[in-house]
């Protein structure tokens, strides 16, 4: 079986025996029971490159890697057995922590990983291996900041009307629906600074109470579809003048769960993932899901 054979349609944690992989594995295997899906437990084995004559960098040996990917097969099967009642594989890649996920992502359903790795994981929220999977990776992304409240509910969500936004609404509204859980919209919007001083001549502000109407609309007209797909999710609309990060943060705090697109638009969710996404894995005190936006469907020729 390749690695993508076993990747494929399953929930696939980053895992290097730090206690955030610990955290992420029990995460994800309760998320791969309630879906019905089987767990892929994948670790990086990244040797290091001796020197040889002349500085000139010389690759592993083979007998070195092979070594290298027992020892981490090992563990992980050590891991798996922890949870007896789940369909679970065990997956060694060799390279970079990010090629690694970044390659499940491609056919898996779901990618977790802790927020503070070691070894092959180290710096996996706060370094650029964190930032790499969340933003490009082509399925779903959590990161475990740390565990959410012992008995919480609630998914929140970020929405600003991009295509990024209608996908995180999409997966918040498919989790909720399976956990029996409400979903809190968060709308969060703010006017853009004008100063007349400096340009005397420039546009005048649109009137605050024109822009919260549209923002109501907006907010509205977004969750129209869902409401009438998901009956049975209750739902919570929050529209708040606040930036994007700091509302979501609030509203977040005592949730199970808090979901973001990669890229939203506008000043209302910040156009890139370092904005919003990445200000959340840094500061949301409960699990985030990244959420790519939907690949658009091939036209035919």
């Amino acid at each position: 079986m390749t690695d993508q054979q076993a990747y494929q349609g399953r929930v696939v944690v980053g895992y290097d025996g730090s206690e955030s992989a610990d955290r992420a594995v029990t995460w994800a295997a309760a998320e791969a029971l309630s879906r019905g899906r089987g767990l892929v437990l994948a670790h990086a084995v990244l040797p290091p490159v001796t020197t040889g004559g002349l500085g000139v960098g010389l690759p592993p040996s083979l007998d070195l890697v092979e070594q290298l990917q027992t020892q981490a097969r090992a563990q992980l099967e050590t891991v798996a057995s922890g949870n007896p009642g789940i369909d679970t594989t065990c997956v060694v890649g060799v390279g970079a922590p990010s090629a690694v996920l970044l390659e499940a992502s491609e056919s898996a359903e779901l990618v977790v990983i802790g927020s503070r790795g070691r070894g092959g994981f180290a710096g996996l929220l706060l370094g650029s291996v964190g930032a790499q999977v969340a933003a490009h990776a082509e399925c779903p992304v959590v990161v475990i900041r740390n565990s959410a409240p012992e008995g919480a509910v609630g998914v929140v969500v970020g929405i600003d009307g991009s295509p990024a936004a209608e996908a995180a609404l999409a997966f918040a509204f498919d989790v909720a629906s399976r956990h029996g859980w409400p979903v809190i919209a968060v709308h969060a919007w703010d006017v853009p600074a004008y100063d007349l001083l400096i340009v005397p001549n420039g546009p005048v502000p649109v009137p605050l109470a024109d822009v919260a109407d549209d923002e109501i609309r907006l907010a509205a007209e977004v969750l129209a579809g869902f409401r009438e797909d998901y009956p049975d999710v209750e739902v919570e609309e929050q529209l708040v003048r606040s930036p994007a990060v700091k509302a979501l943060v609030k509203a977040s705090s005592k949730a199970a769960l808090v979901v973001v697109g990669t890229h939203g638009h506008g000043p209302t969710m910040g156009a890139l993932l370092g904005s919003v996404s990445n200000g959340l894995l840094h500061k949301a005190k409960v699990p985030v899901v990244v959420v790519p936006p939907v690949a658009p469907e091939p036209s035919a020729a």
